[in-house]
C-alpha cells in the first residue's frame, strides 16, 4: 500500500478523465498516485492509438527502459492488433480496462505484486464516476459524459475499442459538476469520443446538459464542450447556438470536417456532406463576433484525388478555423479503409500534407494578428513550453503566453501584445 504508482495519459480529453478516474480508483484502495512522473513504483500508461501505434509504444518503451523491474499496466484505447503486438513483445505487461478494474478491484493488488494478466479489454458498462479528487490540473473538472460512438467512419478504429454509444445520466453528471465547483474548479470539460451525441440514448442532447449545469451552478467559471460530429449537432443547433450566449461557455468548438470533398467524405462513411459542415460552422462564426473554430482534416485518404484534395484547401481557406489538425491518412487494421483500393503514395501524401498546412499557418497567424491590441480576460493554466512563461485561456478558448509564473486557476487582464502562428503573447494589466 506504500507504492506509488505513476499515471500517464495520452491522446483526446476523454482518455485524460479516464486516467484521473483510474487515479481516483488506485487511491480508494489505499494507493498513492501520481500523474506523468517516471520516478514511481508502477505505472499505468492509459493510451491512445487512434492515430497509430507509434505513440502509444514509444511511452510503453521510455518507462521499461528507465524502470525495468517496476509493473506496468496498459489501459486505454487499445485495438486487438495492439494487444496481439504486445502479447508477443512485452509479456511482462498487464492489460485490461477501466471498466475490468473497476468490477474487479483483486487484479490491481495482482498488477502490483508483479503477477501480469490479461483482462478483456471489450467489456463496456455503464459509466461511473469514483469519488475522490485526484486530478492532473486541479482547476480543471474533467467530465466524461459518454463513451463509444454512433458511427462506423471506415478510417477509425474508435467503435472497434471503445463500442456503441452509452451516455452517463445527466443526474451523474450534474452531481459530479457540482462537487467540482465546490471544491474550486474554475473549468469543467465535457468530454466524450463524440459528445454531440450525448443522450439520444436517454431522451436527451449536449445542450440541454450544458443549460443544466449553467441553471444549477453560479459563479465564475468556463465550460469547454468536447469535440462532437456535425451530422449529430445538426438536429439540434438552434438549441445550441443560444446556450452559447452564456459567457461561462467558452466560445470554441471542435467540429471533425476531415475533408472538403463529398465524393472523399462519403468513402469514409463520415454521413454529413461539406454545405452541412459550412452552415454550420459559419453559422456559430457569424453568430459570435470572436470565436475558435477547430476542425480536423485527413490528407491521402484512399481514392482522394487533386480536385478533391484542393476543394479541402478552398473550404479552410473559406472558414479561417483557428485550429485544424492536419493528418496523413494511416490504415488502422481492421478497418473498411485498409482493404480500400486506390491508396495514395507517401509521396503524395507529404505534399497535400505539407500544402494544407502552409495554407492553414498563413490562416492562424491572420487570425493571431487581428488580436493584437486587445484586452481581455483570461484563466490561467500551466507552465509554458518557453522557459519563464505561462500559459492562460481566453474567452475564446485561444492560447495566451504571459512571462512568468502564476497560480493555474486565477482569473487575470492582459492586453495582447504579439502575435505568433500558434501563440498570443501579453502582458497583464492591473
Amino acid at each position: 500500500m506504500n507504492k506509488i504508482i505513476s499515471i500517464f495519459s495520452q491522446g483526446c480529453a476523454a482518455n485524460f478523465g479516464d486516467g484521473e478516474q483510474i487515479a481516483r480508483l488506485l487511491e480508494s484502495c489505499g494507493y498513492k498516485t501520481v500523474f506523468a512522473q517516471e520516478n514511481a513504483d508502477a505505472f499505468c500508461l492509459n493510451v491512445c492509438t487512434v492515430k497509430g501505434d507509434s505513440t502509444a509504444l514509444q511511452l510503453l518503451r521510455k518507462i521499461q527502459n528507465a524502470n525495468s523491474s517496476a509493473p506496468i499496466l496498459l489501459t486505454g484505447c487499445i485495438p486487438p492488433d495492439f494487444e496481439q503486438k504486445l502479447l508477443l513483445e512485452n509479456s511482462n505487461v498487464s492489460l485490461a480496462n477501466l471498466d475490468v478494474l473497476r468490477k474487479n478491484p483483486d487484479l490491481l493488488n495482482e498488477w502490483l505484486k508483479g503477477n501480469g494478466f490479461r483482462e478483456n479489454l471489450k467489456e463496456k458498462t455503464p459509466r461511473i464516476f469514483t469519488p475522490g479528487m485526484a486530478q492532473e490540473s486541479p482547476h480543471i473538472g474533467i467530465l466524461n459524459i459518454s463513451d463509444g460512438c454512433l458511427d462506423a467512419c471506415s478510417f477509425c478504429s474508435t467503435r472497434l475499442v471503445k463500442g456503441k454509444h452509452r451516455s452517463v445520466s445527466p443526474e451523474k453528471i450534474l452531481s459530479e459538476a457540482k462537487r467540482y465547483l465546490e471544491n474550486g474548479c474554475k473549468e469543467l470539460w465535457l468530454t466524450g469520443q463524440d459528445t454531440s451525441c450525448y443522450g439520444f440514448d436517454i431522451g436527451t442532447n449536449l445542450a440541454e446538459l450544458a443549460k443544466k449545469i449553467l441553471e444549477q451552478n453560479s459563479g465564475d467559471y468556463k465550460i469547454r464542450l468536447g469535440m462532437g460530429n456535425p451530422r449529430h449537432l445538426e438536429k439540434y443547433l438552434d438549441e445550441m447556438l443560444s446556450v452559447y450566449e452564456d459567457d461561462r461557455i467558452y466560445k470554441f468548438i471542435h467540429l471533425p470536417v476531415q475533408s472538403g470533398s463529398d465524393s472523399v467524405l462519403q468513402a469514409m462513411g463520415r454521413k454529413h456532406n461539406v454545405d452541412t459542415f459550412r452552415k454550420m460552422a459559419e453559422a456559430f462564426i457569424s453568430k459570435f463576433s470572436y470565436f475558435t473554430l477547430s476542425t480536423d482534416i485527413i490528407v491521402g485518404f484512399p481514392g482522394e484525388t487533386r480536385e478533391d484534395f484542393e476543394q479541402t484547401c478552398k473550404l479552410i481557406s473559406d472558414l479561417k478555423p483557428s485550429i485544424c489538425n492536419i493528418t496523413r491518412f494511416v490504415a488502422r487494421p481492421n478497418t473498411v479503409a485498409e482493404k480500400l483500393p486506390n491508396k495514395i503514395p507517401g509521396k503524395e501524401q507529404h505534399y497535400r500534407s505539407a500544402t494544407l498546412s502552409e495554407l492553414f499557418q498563413k490562416i492562424a497567424l491572420e487570425n493571431n494578428l487581428s488580436r493584437v491590441g486587445k484586452t481581455t480576460k483570461v484563466l490561467t493554466e500551466k507552465s509554458g513550453h518557453r522557459n519563464g512563461t505561462y500559459i492562460a485561456r481566453d474567452e475564446a478558448y485561444r492560447s495566451i503566453a504571459l512571462k512568468g509564473y502564476y497560480k493555474p486557476g486565477t482569473w487575470l487582464n492582459v492586453q495582447i501584445e504579439k502575435a505568433e502562428t500558434f501563440a498570443l503573447l501579453a502582458k497583464e494589466v492591473l
